[in-house]
């Protein structure tokens, strides 16, 4: 009999697994039908469809170009519908039920305060609108028997100038469901050290900062955001893999920045779907992520932009197991790696893992150890 250690899992026990999620956007996560809803409401016309299938559908393709400043584009749309309170709190709720229906129980999801401020909200109203949706979702998924827990992350963006000031509006919302700090769009052209003081600021503030690095534009950005700014996870980070060497005997070498990447165990919010739309990987099968996990990186799944992907946690890991055979303890593996790294205090992560993570996947296997075990005892009465 197959060791259940061994089982590659399928959608169903996949979309059950326990999943933690780190990298995801609350502007590229919108249901396509409360795009439209909230778009009728506010009077924006500019929408390239109006059937929320239809407008589905035309997000994953205006994405799916394999460049990243055509990706971001698609962002407009979803933005010009979330600058009201009513239309933050309703996005932020939905996005917690939808991910806690796919069985995410933990999520860090991430959004930029500066670009929902177009109908008059400051900087304070968005973030209190935002945490009072994941509140209102997180209520709704256990009326659902679901349980997820959401923390958001204030993202700046790279072009602008206004890092800082998202920074310390980060630190004082700390204790209000805020766990940390991003800084995201185009990396060509803006280098995260254009930021440096908003990192020092975090710094000495002992609070938690991510930095999107390693998507576009190579090692440079990587070794800055580590080096120079001193960020505690990568956001994607796909382009180490330019820093390690692969022979044709299947050896590896790894050069100097990869290894300290990977010796300081520095976390990275892979997100394999959405490599693929911006041209960073050219298949699930020859994603980085594949080589990563043989080595020991402290490599995590995530989902990026779920409307721009079409997406969702259980889709990436069911194509990461079709592409590289993973099985219920790879997906443990990832998972466990994805609360290690999260932005919330050591013990509660360690509550997650010990009495929410490693239960669920036991149970999972030890489903597929009795359906096994009732196979094989049908197996023998019929050969008697």
């Amino acid at each position: 009999m197959m060791s259940p250690t061994l089982h590659v899992p399928g959608p169903d026990q996949i979309r059950r697994a326990p999943k933690v999620l780190l990298h995801d956007h609350l502007d590229g996560g919108l249901r396509p039908g409360t795009i439209v809803d909230l778009a009728a409401a506010v009077g924006y016309d500019a929408l390239p469809e109006n059937e929320p299938d239809k407008l589905g559908i035309w997000f994953r393709e205006a994405a799916d170009s394999g460049s990243l400043e055509r990706y971001l584009e698609t962002f407009a749309h979803t933005c010009a519908v979330m600058q009201t309170r009513d239309a933050l709190v309703r996005v932020a709720a939905e996005c917690a039920e939808d991910l806690a229906a796919d069985g995410v129980v933990y999520a860090e999801v991430r959004y930029a305060p500066e670009q929902h401020l177009e109908a008059g909200l400051t900087l304070e109203e968005v973030v209190e609108a935002v945490n009072e949706g994941f509140r209102e979702g997180e209520r709704r998924a256990r009326q659902d028997g679901n349980r997820i827990r959401v923390g958001a992350l204030l993202t700046a963006m790279r072009h602008a100038a206004r890092s800082l000031e998202i920074a310390e509006l980060a630190n004082r919302y700390r204790d209000q469901g805020v766990v940390g700090f991003d800084i995201a769009g185009a990396e060509a052209g803006f280098p995260p050290t254009r930021h440096l003081d908003a990192f020092e600021y975090l710094k000495r503030e002992n609070n938690h900062f991510t930095i999107h690095a390693g998507e576009a534009f190579g090692l440079p950005s990587i070794w800055q955001a580590i080096q120079w700014c001193g960020a505690d996870r990568l956001g994607h980070g796909v382009r180490i893999i330019d820093d390690i060497e692969v022979a044709e005997d299947g050896s590896v070498k790894l050069g100097r920045l990869a290894s300290y990447v990977r010796d300081k165990r520095i976390p990275l919010e892979m997100c394999p779907t959405s490599n693929l739309q911006t041209g960073a990987a050219s298949s699930y099968a020859e994603h980085p992520i594949g080589l990563l996990r043989k080595l020991h990186f402290r490599a995590t799944v995530n989902t990026d932009n779920r409307l721009m992907s079409g997406t969702t946690m259980s889709q990436e890991f069911e194509k990461l197991t079709e592409a590289f055979g993973y099985t219920l303890d790879d997906m443990q593996w990832f998972t466990v790696n994805g609360m290690k790294s999260a932005f919330i205090p050591f013990d509660e992560r360690l509550a997650m893992i010990n009495d929410v993570i490693k239960p669920g996947y036991a149970e999972l296997k030890s489903e597929w150890l009795f359906e096994q075990t009732a196979a094989t005892s049908v197996s023998s009465s019929l050969a008697g």
